[in-house]
């Protein structure tokens, strides 16, 4: 990763207490951190809304102090501001402690009827850390909340490190602290966050520095750099050839991936198809070369010329024998691999087999029903698409509104620019091409996995409503220009 990946690098609850605890040995006091974050939740309040009745519920632990930070800013600054705390201010400890101790106003207990008439509420009840349901109360407090909330950290009940929700309520907006946390992005933490503010509150670059990333927010910055860039001495065989295995009689799903690794900037594609199939694909086809097979056994020559770079199989495959057969080969080779759709199923009573056979770069991009039918596993999405990828030895893409790409060493990136109108059919087709065509120009399988899935997302975002999966291969081309 390069020195600009730091921005979008996204932290896990623990190393998020590692860098608060390397930050107070370095000098800043904790009462000083928290009195920031408040501090940083108050200006996003002031820019959001007009002075109104507010509420705050804090909870008994730091979240709940920097809740009484708010409190206490809001207060200052003219605002009519109540505060409800979750048990008794004679347990809040250290820095909490510290800043509840200089609000002097009443405080309520945290219930449903201490709601009343707040016209804004702010959940400073528990933070990312949570590892439990929330408490009936407290759910039923949040739930009764019926005008604008903002978050401290995260929406409580949100587990910062999955985005699984313990009972959570839907925020306005969340101001999270330094770096965002995984939950922030896989759902369904990231609906319930609503708007997503990250706020510096002065943890130094050298305490970040110190803590071992391995997951991030998918950004260009990531991989803008390992994008392959023309090159005025070169020409289409130095640009790579991608390999489609077409289908029959399913048609459509090989011909959009084929078009897509063009547009991805493949120098050549060529699609390798039943004979009887080949008037509908040549018919289709125009700057894609469309290769007959004959005979089961073509498939195998084919693959023994070496100037096919990277490698496709899945769309419209059927999921049956030859779809084995053809992907073993393709896997055999050690060159880049893609195994998309029916390619990942017809593995499903045989995994072990598919781990066996992956040599080279392989990429495999399963929806959620392809990714249960091939892995065993269970817990989080993140969780999951990092055991698979580990297990296999294949970077995953694990498909969805917040897809995930795990590479075999433990590496993971969370993409969000996902709209939508990609709920479409045939629009896996063309991720798969689009990875295709960056695979064979010789991108990295981690980087071309994480690149395609956003530049697939950012060309939907530009079509909008009534996208076809068809329309997205010419797309792109547009977004690759604002990259360069």
């Amino acid at each position: 990763m390069s020195t600009a990946s730091a921005s979008c690098a996204l932290l896990r609850v623990a190393q998020m207490d590692e860098a608060d605890r390397r930050t107070v040995d370095a000098g800043i006091a904790g009462t000083d951190l928290m009195h920031a974050a408040g501090g940083a939740v108050v200006r996003e309040i002031v820019q959001r809304w007009r002075v109104c009745r507010v509420l705050v519920l804090c909870g008994p632990g730091n979240n709940g102090g920097d809740g009484f930070v708010v409190a206490n800013e809001l207060h200052a600054a003219g605002w009519p501001v109540r505060v409800a705390l979750l048990g008794s201010r004679e347990r809040l400890k250290g820095d909490a402690q510290f800043h509840a101790s200089r609000w002097h106003g009443a405080i309520e207990a945290l219930s449903c009827a201490a709601v009343g008439d707040a016209q804004l509420v702010v959940d400073a009840v528990f933070g990312s850390g949570l590892s439990r349901a929330l408490n009936e109360d407290v759910a039923r407090t949040l739930a009764a909340v019926s005008v604008p909330m903002i978050a401290i950290d995260v929406p409580s009940g949100v587990m910062g490190d999955t985005g699984e929700s313990l009972g959570a309520a839907a925020a306005s907006c969340t101001v999270t602290f330094t770096r965002k946390k995984p939950g922030h992005l896989l759902l369904p933490g990231r609906s319930l966050c609503g708007d997503l503010v990250l706020a510096d509150i002065g943890t130094p670059a050298t305490v970040l520095d110190a803590i071992a990333v391995d997951t991030w927010e998918n950004v260009p910055e990531l991989w803008r750099s390992d994008l392959p860039r023309l090159n005025a001495a070169g020409n289409k065989y130095s640009r790579g050839h991608a390999l489609v295995s077409g289908g029959y009689p399913t048609t459509g799903a090989a011909r959009m991936a084929a078009r897509a690794a063009a547009r991805a900037g493949a120098g050549l594609t060529t699609v390798a198809v039943p004979e009887i199939a080949l008037p509908i694909y040549a018919a289709a086809l125009t700057s894609i070369m469309v290769q007959p097979m004959a005979r089961p056994q073509d498939f195998a020559r084919l693959l023994q010329d070496a100037r096919y770079t990277a490698l496709l199989i899945g769309p419209g495959a059927g999921v049956n024998a030859a779809t084995r057969a053809r992907a073993l080969d393709m896997l055999a080779t050690g060159r880049a691999v893609l195994l998309d759709a029916d390619a990942i199923s017809v593995f499903a009573d045989r995994p072990a087999a598919l781990a066996e056979a992956i040599k080279g770069p392989c990429v495999l991009t399963p929806h959620e029903g392809e990714f249960a039918r091939l892995f065993h596993s269970s817990g989080d999405k993140l969780s999951r698409a990092r055991a698979a990828a580990r297990s296999s030895g294949a970077c995953i893409v694990l498909k969805g509104a917040d897809t995930v790409i795990a590479a075999p060493d433990g590496r993971a990136i969370i993409n969000t620019n996902a709209p939508a109108s990609l709920a479409t059919a045939g629009s896996g087709d063309v991720l798969g091409g689009f990875i295709l065509g960056l695979l064979a120009q010789g991108m990295d399988a981690f980087m071309a996995a994480a690149a395609g899935v956003w530049l697939h997302s950012a060309a939907a975002g530009d079509f909008g409503p009534g996208l076809l999966a068809e329309d997205l291969p010419d797309l792109l081309p547009a977004v690759l220009r604002r990259l360069a």
